[in-house]
């Protein structure tokens, strides 16, 4: 059986103070530590969210500096294929005039050579004839 005399009172009173004590020593101490390693760590999280939210940003708005760079390269293409177009109708319209005109002179100069043969072979019409008739004939 237990007996609770003088000694059970005093180690009683012995544990209270070494609770304060160790409390005053270790664990007082130790709390601190955990609050403050807890400020330094929020204050990382925070500046690794801002860090964060500023990435995000910086890639949105190089994101749409690209894409606007992408547009305007489509639109500065699409313009320089427009220009070729206007470009290529143009010469194809000049060699097409060119041509025409050739074509023109050469029918011209090959009307021209075939009249003269024409009246050349008119004159001699006469004498072609009675020599064709005198070999069949003949």
């Amino acid at each position: 059986m237990i007996d609770l005399d003088y000694t059970f009172f005093v180690q009683f009173v012995n544990f209270i103070i070494t609770l304060i004590v160790l409390n005053y020593l270790l664990v007082a101490p130790i709390r601190e530590i955990i609050r403050q390693r807890k400020g330094v760590m929020g204050g990382l999280l925070s500046d690794t969210e801002k860090f964060v939210a500023d990435a995000e940003t910086k890639l949105a708005n190089y994101r749409k500096s690209l894409d606007e760079a992408r547009m305007a390269g489509a639109d500065k293409r699409s313009s320089l294929k427009a220009q070729g177009a206007e470009k290529e109708k143009e010469i194809l319209s000049a060699a097409g005039q060119e041509a025409a005109e050739t074509l023109k002179a050469e029918r011209a100069a090959v009307a021209s050579e075939m009249q003269a043969a024409k009246s050349g072979l008119a004159g001699r019409i006469g004498t072609l004839a009675d020599k064709v008739i005198a070999k069949v004939l003949g």
